[in-house]
């Protein structure tokens, strides 16, 4: 009969969550979160194009509260993968890859993209440009 009381894949105890590892599982999430996202904004597009009637009624279903967080998660998912993105491109010049400054890049895609995210909403719901 088999030994059951060997351990787990040794990746489960041995390493220790890091910001790094966060920040390229949240790049793959956002992205797929952007795919699925933009049926969103295709419907938007589409119900805009097709008749008044079908646009008040998108209108209402993304200025619902469900919509509301739905749009704002969106809206970040955008910044993160941008900021990520960009973190990336630098990268690819060869520029970042000593530790401290992988650290430091990944989080500052995450702050900026709170930050962006937050002043984008800010400017939004201050000029009443939300639905």
């Amino acid at each position: 009969m088999a030994d059951t009381r060997r351990p787990l894949s040794p990746h489960l105890q041995i390493y220790k969550w890091q910001v790094q590892m966060i920040t390229s599982i949240l790049h793959r999430a956002t992205g797929i979160a952007l795919s699925v996202g933009t049926l969103l904004v295709l419907w938007g597009v589409f119900s805009l194009a097709y008749s008044e009637d079908t646009w008040n009624q998108f209108k209402t279903c993304i200025g619902s509260p469900v919509g509301m967080i739905l749009l704002f998660g969106w809206s970040w998912a955008l910044f993160y993968h941008l900021c990520n993105g960009i973190r990336h491109l630098v990268q690819d010049g060869g520029i970042g890859y000593e530790i401290p400054q992988f650290v430091r890049s990944s989080w500052a895609s995450i702050i900026v993209s709170i930050v962006l995210t937050l002043a984008v909403w800010a400017y939004v719901l201050t000029s009443g440009g939300a639905a």
